[in-house]
């Protein structure tokens, strides 16, 4: 399985012109390899391979006086641009013949100087290293002063430079883990559970417990409100609100990355803690939909529930997705009676053909355990691992410490 881990950069004026420079030169190729496709097809020509568009858009380009710059960054990164495009051309019509699973994607657009996130990629072909002050040494950008969080357990095969809205560079290294060091550091376990996940409490748990939902923006939103009110009143184009937008910015990423970490931290729990886990398959994208759309986004489940999947996949855990329609609210988890629907203000209830009195998050875990079919697990039966797909990134560079975490 391959992950990502990110670390944060902190590169210096001479660098950030050199990688800004790298941004501009890679979104040049971009762009030229959209246009020269989108004029293939208006001409009812044959699209230009691969081959073709590193030729003519950069080695014959940099011979020419318009774009004799290219010279001046990796060709790597130029290349890894091409790349892209090809990969976007391909979701694209996969998209359209239905093989590609997921929504409908259109096809590759045109970048933009003013988005807000920039991104280069270096192979092993580009001779990036690490240094020995644990620098990183970029082919002509120079050695980038690192922020380690945690040591790379194996020998990265790329490495991709980020610059996020809120004006801050990290460096995404792909790293090949090793599953039977996995293993070891994650044992088997006899213990399954539940999981009801809602939004006065982020996650009910088949054992009783309750794990409250931080709600990190609704505890920002006085301090979002403030900086984006500053942003409206700014002449557009000004250096000012060029200011108030990263203020805005950086209060937003502030968000994302406590609840990414409070994702990560509750996921690793989770995963080391049981053998099976079971969720219920929520549409989340029906949910933002309604009067609870701003809450539902806070939550993020969806982004838990990735982190669930592909960890459960890396430790050899099962992971089961229920159906959105298992009436979990609406059937007794003691007889297996079904009530009926109830409004969400009623919080406890009790069943008519045996009297008991269920809290409605509970009983609706312990049912989401046993439509999962896990409930003879958690009596000593071994839980085997299930197919469940794994992502192929790890958002952050949180996960499983193992050690000393300081580089």
């Amino acid at each position: 399985m391959q992950l990502r881990y990110a670390f944060r950069l902190y590169p210096d004026s001479g660098q950030r012109r050199a990688l800004a420079k790298a941004f501009g030169c890679a979104r040049v190729v971009f762009n030229d390899a959209v246009r020269a496709r989108e004029d293939a097809r208006a001409a009812g020509e044959a699209f230009p391979t691969a081959g073709q568009l590193s030729r003519t858009l950069i080695t014959e380009a940099k011979r020419t006086a318009e774009r004799c710059w290219l010279g001046e960054v990796s060709a790597v990164v130029l290349q890894q641009s091409l790349r892209d495009v090809e990969k976007a051309y391909r979701n694209f019509f996969a998209s359209l013949k239905g093989t590609r699973k997921g929504p409908k994607v259109g096809a590759p657009r045109l970048k933009s100087r003013k988005d807000n996130r920039q991104s280069i990629r270096f192979t092993a072909n580009a001779r990036w290293h690490l240094t020995g002050s644990g620098r990183l040494n970029l082919p002509k950008i120079g050695e980038v002063k690192v922020k380690w969080s945690r040591i790379l357990p194996a020998t990265p095969t790329s490495v991709t430079v980020v610059k996020d809205a809120a004006g801050r560079y990290f460096a995404s290294f792909v790293i090949d883990t090793d599953p039977a060091a996995d293993a070891a550091r994650m044992p088997d376990t006899d213990r399954s559970i539940g999981i009801d996940l809602g939004l006065t409490h982020f996650a009910v748990l088949s054992t009783g417990e309750k794990i409250d939902s931080p709600r990190f923006l609704r505890r920002a939103e006085k301090k979002l409100k403030k900086a984006q009110r500053e942003l409206s009143r700014k002449q557009k184009g000004s250096r000012n609100r060029a200011k108030a937008r990263l203020k805005v910015a950086r209060a937003h990423a502030k968000v994302a990355d406590a609840r990414r970490e409070f994702h990560h931290q509750l996921s690793t729990r989770l995963i080391s803690e049981n053998q099976g886990i079971a969720v219920e398959d929520l549409s989340v994208a029906g949910l933002a939909r309604t009067k609870l759309a701003k809450s539902v986004h806070d939550a993020g489940w969806a982004s838990f529930i990735g982190m669930l999947k592909y960890k459960a996949a890396r430790y050899g855990r099962t992971l089961v997705s229920i159906g959105q329609f298992t009436p979990t609210s609406q059937t007794c988890s003691t007889c297996g009676a079904v009530d009926g629907p109830k409004p969400l203000n009623v919080r406890e209830w009790t069943c008519a053909a045996c009297g008991a009195v269920h809290d409605r998050d509970h009983n609706a875990a312990i049912n989401v355990k046993t439509a999962a079919g896990l409930a003879v697990s958690a009596c000593g039966a071994p839980v085997r691992p299930g197919v469940t797909p794994a992502q192929r990134e790890e958002t952050g560079s949180h996960g499983f410490p193992t050690g000393n975490r300081a580089a």
